[in-house]
């Protein structure tokens, strides 16, 4: 098990305040070393924001390019890995439409858009907002990769560690680990013998780890007066099969992610990290990055699981659709009918789901992906089933989901 990254909460501030970002770099580079001498393995230290629609204002707003271009050559400076500025908001429509640009102007910032809460219900314009903002990043680079910092969010609330949905609410700072942690998984019940057996050794795990993570915490918060927000135990793999998701449902017994018996799978996985005592953030759930998990890229390769699936595991356990490539020719509209689902999926569960999908220019469905990173494994691009959403969908309402509440 690994930090994939300590995640530090602020209000950046605009103009931007750099003694802050500085004040910022100090925590993460002294909280890097007090996890790694407590043994654990720190891949990225990362600071998230108020949203950037907040501090520019709907007036302000065409300054978002300058603004992220600051901020990423202000962390670079302070040692700092990456940064989100939040989501773009319903009510200032336009902050949509900065973020393509603000991507191009920098190297290391992540955005993410609002699409449904559960007090505002779910947006139909900002759904295909975030839809356009997808297909207008897919042109950045020629492997359509910008696409990696940008997620649309329904009922995502501020505080998750894990980027790209990380944002913050106040201009008190906090901190929050997100752990990459998919061998727990795998390692618990490869050699169990009963469910039970495996899902409790999974939990002594969690709770192991969370006691010495919370302990290592627990001078930075005196030190620095800094509140710890939590741990995201999402059981977030990495492209390697012992790192993988997929692997830990095919050690159930799944004889193939995709194939049925991986929905009880994710279940148990899940009802598992809900039983564990931890000090929580986040989403807490399973974290299922396609293209970050070397099972789950070879079962799309196989053409056993798909896009569909993957929104059905969101249903029981999952934090949304991640890292997922689709066709280069893909439209907005067919994106905004995904969208549409998991924003429904978000509030009748009363769930955070993200969406971060990637078209791939050039590429079908059945090609295969070749990105460089050491965080992706390749697969094939996955076919999307939609087509443009019509009639009462195609308009611009807003309308309420209420939770079931049994």
């Amino acid at each position: 098990m690994k930090i994939r990254s300590i995640t530090y909460f602020m209000n950046v501030g605009w103009p931007m305040k750099e003694d802050r970002i500085q004040d910022a770099g100090i925590f993460l580079s002294t909280a890097r070393a007090a996890f790694e001498a407590a043994g654990y393995e720190v891949q990225t230290t990362r600071i998230a924001s108020v949203p950037f629609t907040t501090l520019l204002g709907a007036d302000a707003i065409g300054l978002t390019p300058r603004f992220a271009q600051r901020l990423s050559n202000a962390i670079a400076a302070n040692g700092i890995d990456y940064a989100s500025l939040g989501p773009a908001l319903p009510d200032v429509p336009e902050s949509y439409e900065m973020i393509p640009d603000a991507i191009a102007a920098s190297k290391n910032i992540f955005f993410t858009g609002v699409m449904a809460t559960a007090q505002g219900g779910i947006y139909l314009p900002a759904i295909r907002a975030c839809a356009e903002v997808m297909i207008r990043n897919a042109t950045i680079s020629p492997d359509g990769f910008a696409n990696l910092r940008f997620a649309a969010l329904a009922n995502v609330l501020p505080g998750g560690p894990f980027f790209p949905a990380s944002y913050h609410d106040s201009d008190t700072p906090t901190f929050a680990l997100a752990l990459e942690a998919a061998d727990l998984a795998v390692e618990s019940f490869a050699n169990a013998k009963t469910i039970e057996e495996g899902r409790q050794a999974l939990i002594n795990e969690l709770e192991n780890h969370a006691r010495k993570l919370a302990y290592a915490a627990e001078p930075l918060k005196f030190r620095f007066s800094v509140r710890f927000g939590g741990i995201d135990f999402s059981l977030a793999p990495f492209p390697v099969e012992a790192r993988s998701l997929g692997a830990a449902f095919e050690r159930l017994g799944a004889p193939k992610i995709g194939q049925h018996g991986s929905l009880a799978a994710a279940s148990i996985l899940t009802d598992a990290i809900d039983r564990a005592d931890f000090p929580r953030a986040g989403f807490c759930g399973l974290m299922m990055p396609m293209l970050e998990d070397a099972v789950l890229a070879k079962r799309a390769s196989e053409k056993v699981l798909t896009v569909k699936d993957l929104l059905m595991y969101s249903s029981v356990c999952g934090s949304g659709l991640d890292t997922v490539p689709i066709p280069g020719n893909v439209t907005a509209d067919q994106i905004s009918a995904l969208l549409l689902d998991i924003s429904a999926l978000a509030l009748r569960l009363h769930k955070p789901l993200t969406a971060r999908l990637m078209p791939i220019p050039g590429k079908s469905a059945g090609d295969a992906t070749n990105f460089n990173f050491d965080y992706f494994a390749n697969s094939t691009v996955m076919a999307l089933e939609a087509e443009p959403l019509g009639r009462l969908f195609s308009s611009n309402e807003t309308f309420s989901l209420h939770h079931r509440n049994k």
